[in-house]
């Protein structure tokens, strides 16, 4: 008890020195435009129920931008996890999607925005569920396929190239000691690779989700965007409330590492003898 007391008191120390610092900065500035006071941020969260700037409450915003979120990670996934237990199963297939992949990983995710919307343009699930104009076509209309596509992209690098790893490091050992106790293909590959590569595979879904969530601010910047916490950092900023920007940014942070808390959950309680924290 004593030693995780100790442990969470050290993990405030940055914190409370970076809330200082800006607290000593925004006095001296004395320019919200420049920097808000500490003051201004805690009164935004306080009222996070009000309609900022129109776009609406805080929840809302973020609610939006985990449901973007949740759509192009999980489509990012079933692209990209397949693939890389495969690449790192097959090595004609890893040869065959290895090249591509390399020379498309350094693309930014706004590099890909003129492309992506010259293939989707601001068609959303509303448009592919064709749902009539009201509340609902307006909820789903929030997420638009270029968006999606962009957080999928997002998420596919960590998890392919984490997949592939995992599942070509292996010991070799495993596998010839099934053959010889008579194991079938299909056993070595889902009671042995897969297991195996087990702590990679959690490690590339974690950087993945990182990385979709990292992509949001892109995201919410396309045209039709008119939700979302990426969205209300970008058009706070266009009308001078920087507090909002601030605020904005705090509930990125403070959700991505929520988010990221869950599979550090599952690596201690799965994988605790890996020290990947």
């Amino acid at each position: 008890m004593r030693n995780s007391l100790r442990r969470t008191l050290i993990s405030f120390i940055v914190p409370v020195i970076l809330i200082c610092i800006w607290t000593i900065f925004a006095n001296k500035i004395d320019n919200p435009i420049i920097l808000p006071k500490l003051s201004q941020v805690l009164s935004n969260f306080i009222h996070a129920t009000d309609d900022f700037i129109g776009l609406g409450s805080l929840p809302k915003n973020i609610s939006v931008s985990i449901i973007r979120v949740m759509l192009g990670y999980l489509v990012g996934i079933i692209v990209a996890l397949p693939l890389g237990i495969f690449m790192g199963y097959k090595e004609k297939i890893n040869l065959l999607f290895s090249k591509t992949i390399n020379i498309i990983r350094p693309v930014p995710a706004l590099g890909w925005v003129p492309l992506i919307l010259a293939w989707f343009g601001t068609k959303s699930l509303a448009t592919l569920f064709k749902i009539p104009y009201g509340t609902r076509q307006v909820f789903f209309n929030n997420f638009k396929f270029s968006m999606i596509f962009i957080i999928a992209i997002g998420t596919f690098f960590p998890v392919v190239s984490s997949s592939a790893f995992g599942v070509r490091n292996v010991p070799k050992t495993l596998i010839e000691s099934a053959k010889v106790l008579g194991a079938s293909k299909r056993d070595i590959f889902f009671k042995i690779l897969i297991p195996g590569a087990g702590p990679n595979i959690i490690y590339g879904l974690r950087g993945g989700l990182g990385s979709a969530w990292a992509c949001l601010v892109a995201a919410e910047m396309l045209p039709g965007s008119l939700s979302g916490v990426g969205y209300l950092i970008t058009h706070s900023y266009e009308l001078a409330r920087i507090d909002l920007v601030v605020t904005g940014i705090i509930c990125i942070g403070l959700v991505g590492s929520l988010l990221d808390y869950i599979f550090i959950v599952i690596e201690n309680r799965h994988f605790s003898w890996l020290s990947r924290r």
